[in-house]
Parts: structure tokens; C-alpha cells; sequence
């Protein structure tokens, strides 16, 4: 058994290092992950420029092998799966922070287990809430592979990965959930440089509704949320009306 290890806060991130370790008793381990923090790029790939592909030592994997790339959380699996070998589970994180809702959209993290699940490969993406003063990395480690394991064990449908988030404490247990409507409310901050030029960073504030069954719910009441997301992106219900209502209008055209 092989596991490829990505995330998107970088090579030298403690929830990477942390993830590897725990992954190790299950099979070979090979960490492949942005040589800097690539948060918030989503599902990117480099087409533009070429990559480069290191091993690195200095990040402190001790025996597992590490490399480091100047691309993409999806970049990594690309290049992870081509250059080291077909894994059989690709994992991703564990980010510091969750990826809830609406915020897959955008995470770095969930789109290194997007792209492995796209290659037909079973994946996994962990992230750890960051609320609380202590980052519990190697206890979320722990739990991240016992799912680790049964995936191993008994796959995952085609097309499908699952999203993982871990409250930042003891779990008072796992649940099954489904995406809430977790997002930033995006507000533009207008600031002027030193010559007197306007620049301006995006800011976010997080807002979700806490409806039980939800993720946002599970991690807040303590819980491990585990979302099986499908990227299928078709709605199938309103495909088939649509396709009656334009054949419709496609009538009174003609």
C-alpha cells in the first residue's frame, strides 16, 4: 500500500508532519506539498511555467520521503502520483483551520484530495479548527488515520472524497454530515502605499447557520464532521426540467 501526503500550508506545516507520522504504520508514505503556503488557490494547476520537484530533508520527515514543489496543493498529486507511483489513498492536510461549505470552493487543501479522487484514486482531505489557543495536530492525527485505514480497507465510490474537520478538542464523537452554508462575507480593505497608491487585500468574515446534521454543527458541539462529497457538480433534479422547459422554448423558436 502506498499513501501520498499533500496540503496546502506548505512542506514545513506541523499538520503535515503530524498526518505523515500517523500515516506511517498503514503503508509506504511519500509527502509531496507546496514548498510555501498556497491557501485559498482552490483547485489551480500550472500550465504556464515549469515546476520544480525537490527532495527535502530539512523538514524533518526522518525516514519518509519528502519533497517539496513551487506549484499548487494540486500540483503536488499530479506530480506526486506520475513521479513516485500510483498511491492508493491520497490524503491532504491537516490544514490549520476547517474547510466547511462553501469554503471548499476555494481550499487549497480539499483540491489536493479533489485531484486525487479525479485520478480514480480514494481521498481524503483533514482540517483542524483553529479557534482555540492550542493547535492539537498529533490527537487529530490519531483519529485521522483510523479513517485512513478504513478507507484503505473498503474504498470509496467513484467520484467521491471525503472532507474532514476536527474540533480543537477531545471529540465527543464522529458524524456523518453534509456541507453547510459555511462562507466569508468577503469586504475590501482600501489602503494607500507610500508613493500614495491605493492597494487593497480581501478580508473575510465566517458565517454559517449552526442547523444540526451540518458540518459547521458537528465541529462546534465537538464532533469529527466527515462529509462525503461527490464531484459530480450536476444538479440532476433541475437538469431534467430544464431540459423540458428549454425543449419548450426551443418549440417557440422554431
Amino acid at each position: 500500500m502506498r499513501i501520498l501526503v499533500a496540503n496546502d500550508d506548505g512542506i514545513f506545516s506541523p499538520g503535515i508532519k503530524a498526518l505523515a507520522f500517523a500515516l506511517r504504520p498503514l503503508a509506504e508514505v511519500n509527502v509531496v506539498a507546496p514548498d510555501v503556503e498556497q491557501s485559498g488557490v482552490g483547485h489551480s494547476i500550472t500550465f504556464r511555467r515549469p515546476l520544480r520537484f525537490k527532495h527535502t530533508a530539512a523538514a524533518g520527515f526522518g525516514e519518509i520521503p519528502a519533497y517539496r514543489v513551487d506549484g499548487t496543493p494540486a500540483d503536488c498529486v499530479v506530480l506526486g502520483s506520475q513521479l513516485l507511483g500510483r498511491p492508493d489513498l491520497v490524503v491532504s492536510g491537516i490544514n490549520i483551520g476547517v474547510n466547511m461549505g462553501l469554503d471548499l470552493t476555494h481550499s487549497g487543501t480539499v483540491a489536493a484530495a479533489l485531484e486525487g479522487a479525479s485520478m480514480g484514486i480514494p481521498a481524503i482531505a483533514f482540517s483542524l479548527d483553529a479557534s482555540g489557543e492550542e493547535l492539537r495536530f498529533e490527537e487529530a492525527a490519531r483519529y485521522a488515520a483510523v479513517i485512513a485505514r478504513w478507507v484503505l480497507r473498503h474504498g470509496l465510490p467513484e467520484k467521491t472524497l471525503l472532507n474532514v474537520n476536527f474540533p480543537n478538542q477531545k471529540p465527543q464523537g464522529v458524524r456523518i454530515t453534509r456541507l453547510s452554508t459555511h462562507r466569508y462575507e468577503d469586504s475590501v480593505v482600501e489602503r494607500v502605499d507610500p508613493e500614495g497608491r491605493p492597494y487593497y487585500w480581501v478580508a473575510g468574515k465566517p458565517t454559517a447557520e449552526l442547523e444540526e446534521g451540518t458540518d459547521f454543527w458537528a465541529v462546534r458541539h465537538g464532533f469529527i464532521s466527515i462529509t462525503p462529497i461527490s464531484l459530480d457538480y450536476t444538479n440532476h433534479a433541475f437538469a431534467a426540467d430544464l431540459e423540458h422547459r428549454f425543449s419548450l422554448e426551443a418549440d417557440l423558436l422554431a
